[in-house]
């Protein structure tokens, strides 16, 4: 199993970058995919997850408004959009095969709670001030 992210980089407050994960060794069209980041220091922060089917999404109140999480299950792949990026979005972000995405009007902490534990090494994302 196994899950890359890409497509982080260092941009200014206010820009936007596409991340994008490709996964494999898995039937992926049958599993929810979450984004989650992480500061040094910090604990992991699970920020969004898109369904199997795509038909539900959940965003963090941190990004909500913010990013926009997709995904081509024929492509493996999985984006989220980020847009209006600030500083303290700065982090490592990972993808990763869940369990299950947060229902509409969850207002708790979005925890992985998936099957492989297969992380990838991520990709970094710098915001400027």
């Amino acid at each position: 199993v196994q899950l890359q992210a890409s497509g982080g980089g260092l941009v200014q407050a206010g820009g936007s970058l596409r991340l994008s994960c490709v996964a494999s060794g898995f039937a992926f069209k049958y599993y929810p995919i979450g984004w989650f980041r992480q500061v040094p220091g910090k604990g992991r922060e699970g920020i969004s997850c898109i369904s199997a089917s795509s038909e539900t999404k959940y965003y963090a109140d941190s990004v909500k408004g913010r990013f926009i999480i997709s995904r081509d299950n024929n492509k493996n792949t999985v984006w989220l959009q980020m847009n209006s990026l600030k500083p303290n979005d700065t982090a490592v972000y990972y993808c990763a095969a869940d369990s299950g995405c947060p229902v509409p009007g969850f207002s708790g902490t979005f925890d992985y709670t998936g099957p492989f534990d297969a992380w990838g090494l991520g990709t970094q994302v710098t915001v400027s001030s």
